[in-house]
């Protein structure tokens, strides 16, 4: 049996603040019996056992050693009188109306007042949510756009986000009250936090990402001094985390007037350095609406896929800074608009508003985050008819591409530029993979400087994040003449060799007609031996170039031998089909120079048999920057 009587001593050498329980009092184990003081700090010393405390040794302020007896307790009572006895106060609890019929705890419960404490912050929280600011986000709202936390709210997986930062302020408390700075510059105009995108999909793990948000309600969006604060801070944490960002860039580039800070220029601010720093390391989403310019658009440009508003401008510098300089006087929607920035290839992907940007940022990630392991295919003995029988018949390979792939699973990107080659991410089988595919609807297939640089970045992405990629040849072969020289177009077509090089994920080609010259070598990773399978649809022509070139300056003499007319024309006419017959996907195949001819239907189940035996290239991961071009 327990002793009838027991001394609880001091867990530590302290003073003696109070006593909670006098004499007499009936106690429950865990009951605040003392208070003691030590280090500026103060102690709990609770009951050991449900008792009746007996003799208190110490006045309050009297100094006690460790280990001496504070006071006695007396623990055989009936049961009945320790039931009876009103509870004192537990230690760490929480002094408020318990509600038996919820689970819900104490604190939580609906209608329970928060401590002064926590009601500081929650009141201080508040005044940085947008229902705090009606006036500045239904001016948003007149224009027919969303707020920057609206955008993270549709972003994010419901109660997700989790904000660093919110209560910053701008850099502005010499000229302007705290209340001011409060009202007007919530989180100093840029969101940052950690969420989830896409985890009822793929899972939480691999849903982390990070958010940055400049919000246009504040400040037009610029960039303050706190703010780059924040933007290091959250990348940083991607950093190390190794998470996706996703950036909301509109806004005006930096912010004059925070002279909290006693700097000059601030151009050793570290923002630019540690966003690109990640590139090639994690994904870096960019989407804007509105006007986006200078510091804005830098890091919006360093992104790896930029997804923007039809009305957007995007532009290294605004109308103030443009006048400025001496260039005129322009207003902003004149600066950079959507249309001439998707054109150029500055935009990946144009859209009608903010609602669309974030499906398609989401989906982006998507094809970064895992494979879906539910998937429909289009009806695939429709490819059979998708290359005209007359081969010099023009077609949309499109329809190659959305067949070959699963059902709504293709994102093309930067269809406004280069467009003799698209560039898409999709899925086969749920899995992700990148797509080049020739386009013989622009310039009959012939790769210009745009439509190379187009392709090699677009390998290089997909190589950097483990995306197998597939190309649909029809080319023929590199643009020529004059008037692309100037354009530089012995280097921009390299490029898509040295892309190649450099490639650590699997590569198959498929050749859909036509595969000449250095064109179609580029376009399958160097040359047909470069990919790990290399085949060709029954349409497919090959040719060291162009047919009509290669027999106009091959057989020059015979032709010139003839008359100009009819004759030299039946000549010419009669060496072409030759040379097409010889060409042929057969004939090639069989000095293999390709690996097979395939029935188009069959196209998928190539795909997927080399898709499968190749090595996942993230095993051994690796990085290597993504280029901005």
């Amino acid at each position: 049996m327990p002793e009838p009587m027991i001394s609880v001593r001091a867990p530590m050498q302290a003073h003696l603040v109070s006593w909670c329980a006098d004499p007499g009092r009936l106690v429950r184990a865990g009951e605040v019996v003392a208070v003691l003081e030590s280090m500026k700090m103060e102690h709990e010393v609770v009951a050991l056992e449900d008792g009746r405390i007996c003799e208190l040794m110490f006045v309050p302020g009297e100094a006690v050693g460790e280990g001496e007896v504070l006071f006695t307790q007396e623990t055989h009572l009936r049961a009945d009188a320790i039931s009876e006895s009103p509870r004192g106060h537990h230690a760490g609890s929480i002094e408020t109306p318990q509600d038996t019929s919820s689970n819900v705890e104490p604190a939580t419960l609906a209608g329970s007042a928060p401590r002064a404490d926590l009601r500081k912050v929650l009141d201080r929280h508040v005044r940085t949510h947008d229902a705090s600011r009606s006036a500045a986000i239904a001016k948003r709202h007149r224009l027919g756009l969303r707020s920057g936390r609206e955008n993270v709210a549709d972003l994010c997986d419901p109660k997700t986000f989790l904000e660093y930062g919110a209560l910053a302020l701008a850099a502005q408390r010499n000229r302007r009250s705290v209340d001011e700075l409060i009202a007007e510059t919530p989180a100093d105009g840029v969101i940052t936090g950690l969420g989830r995108i896409n985890g009822g999909a793929f899972g939480d793990e691999r849903a982390q990402v990070a958010v940055m948000a400049y919000d246009p309600t504040v400040l037009a969006g610029t960039q303050g001094k706190r703010g780059h604060q924040k933007a290091d801070r959250i990348l940083g944490v991607a950093w190390k985390l190794r998470l996706p960002v996703v950036l909301f860039a509109e806004g005006g580039g930096g912010r004059p007037g925070d002279d909290d800070f006693p700097v000059i220029a601030g151009l050793q601010m570290t923002t630019f350095a540690n966003f690109v720093r990640l590139n090639g390391r994690v994904p870096l989403v960019g989407i804007t609406a509105g006007r986006c310019f200078a510091g804005n658009a830098s890091l919006l440009g360093c992104c790896d896929v930029v997804i923007a508003t039809r009305d957007s401008n995007i532009g290294m510098g605004g109308p103030a800074m443009v006048e400025g300089g001496g260039l005129g006087s322009f207003r902003p929607e004149e600066i950079g608009p959507a249309s001439v920035q998707h054109a150029n290839g500055v935009i990946d992907v144009m859209v009608a508003d903010e609602a669309e940007a974030v499906c398609i940022a989401r989906q982006y990630l998507s094809y970064f985050q895992g494979r879906h392991r539910q998937w429909t295919m289009p009806d695939q003995p429709a490819l059979r008819d998708v290359i005209p029988e007359n081969r010099l018949r023009a077609y949309d390979s499109r329809a190659a591409l959305h067949t070959i792939a699963d059902t709504d699973s293709v994102l093309e990107l930067r269809t406004g530029f280069g467009r003799s080659i698209h560039t898409a991410l999709a899925r086969i089988e749920g899995r992700a993979v990148g797509l080049l595919v020739s386009n013989p609807l622009h310039l009959g297939g012939a790769i210009d400087a745009d439509a190379a640089d187009k392709a090699a970045r677009f390998m290089r992405l997909c190589s950097n994040f483990g995306l197998p990629i597939i190309s649909l040849v029809d080319t023929p072969g590199f643009m020529v003449g004059p008037e692309i020289e100037e354009k530089a177009q012995v280097r921009h077509t390299s490029r898509m060799f040295v892309a190649a090089a450099h490639l650590r994920v699997p590569f198959v080609s498929v050749v859909l007609r036509k595969a000449y010259g250095l064109g179609a070598m580029a376009l399958t990773a160097g040359g047909f031996h470069s990919p790990s399978l290399t085949v060709s649809w029954p349409t497919g022509e090959f040719g060291g170039m162009g047919l009509e070139g290669f027999v106009r300056l091959g057989y020059k003499k015979e032709l010139e031998a003839l008359p100009e007319g009819e004759e030299r024309e039946a000549l010419f006419q009669h060496l072409v089909r030759e040379r097409y017959e010889a060409g042929g996907a057969i004939n090639m195949a069989s000095t293999l120079e390709i690996d097979a001819v395939i029935d188009p239907a069959e196209t998928r189940q190539w795909l997927v048999g080399i898709l499968d035996a190749a090595v996942d290239p993230t095993s051994s991961p690796g990085e290597s920057c993504v280029d901005t071009w």
